[in-house]
């Protein structure tokens, strides 16, 4: 029986519907890393910190999801410019030459940017992004031209952090009611990054009228299409799929944890493949 000599996981809350396996492992297999393995736990707030205590020195990475991704940043030696920028991590790597010692990541924002670049839109001026959680700063963080228009749509108000990125950003920010469709007028993107039943106002999304549709992206998947999705398709839209973002932010992910280029197209097979069957 093949010895495992790298381990590698998901931790979440809650975790079984989580395709990270699929796509780490589908890297694996292309790759020929028949010693490496990828799972999944169960893991929330309140257990991570011993979760993470007991790792052994045959684990290399892990992906972290809801509601991780702040407690994980704390728990890293060393945290990435990203990461820090956007007070989150999906990503923690052991490093290779101090086995004490864990960085933190933010492929998110890789994901996020890719998964729009796929739908069209390659340069990002201007966004509206529905939430102003960790998963809102990533989608900030795609943001790179300079003093570029981010709208936040919040409930009651945008998160204090949130905003201290987008201004040390120098982002041009503007925060909105929850449905207050009209301050999507003239932007690149929506990223949408709150449960698809708590978007409101679906009807006055704007309709578009030039020659390059913008983008929106629902960062959920595996639930078939949105109310936005479907909202903004019927609008003009161009539609940018979670699954991208799932994709490509896994992609990142493999690189850093094997050092090695991920298998881009035996991922985005896997991935295929898993949504096929799920959807039966």
């Amino acid at each position: 029986m093949l010895r495992i000599a790298h381990r590698c996981a998901v931790w979440g809350s809650p975790i079984e519907h989580s395709l990270s396996p699929v796509l780490h492992r589908a890297a694996y297999a292309a790759l020929g890393l028949e010693d490496w393995a990828y799972g999944r736990r169960e893991v929330d707030t309140t257990t991570f910190a011993q979760a993470f205590a007991d790792l052994d020195e045959t684990w290399r990475g892990l992906s972290l999801t809801m509601p991780l991704k702040e407690v994980a940043l704390a728990a890293a030696g060393t945290v990435s410019p990203t990461a820090a920028a956007t007070g989150a991590a999906n990503t923690l790597v052991r490093d290779a030459d101090d086995a004490s010692r864990w960085t933190a990541h933010n492929t998110d924002v890789h994901g996020i940017t890719m998964a729009l670049r796929v739908a069209g839109c390659v340069e990002l001026s201007s966004l509206l992004v529905v939430g102003s959680g960790a998963t809102a700063r990533s989608a900030l963080a795609a943001v790179t031209a300079p003093q570029a228009r981010v709208v936040l749509m919040v409930r009651d108000r945008a998160r204090p952090e949130t905003m201290a990125q987008a201004e040390a950003a120098g982002l041009r920010v503007e925060v909105v009611a929850m449905g207050d469709w009209s301050a999507a007028t003239g932007v690149d993107a929506v990223v949408s990054t709150v449960p698809p039943a708590s978007v409101p106002a679906l009807q006055l999304l704007p309709a578009v009228t030039g020659a390059r549709p913008p983008v929106v992206l629902d960062v959920v998947y595996g639930s078939g299409t949105t109310p936005l999705q479907d909202a903004a398709r019927a609008r003009g839209w161009g539609i940018a799929e979670g699954t991208d973002m799932l994709l490509h932010q896994a992609t990142e992910q493999v690189r850093l944890m094997t050092g090695q280029p991920a298998p881009l197209r035996a991922m985005a097979s896997a991935l295929r493949d898993a949504l096929t069957d799920r959807a039966r």
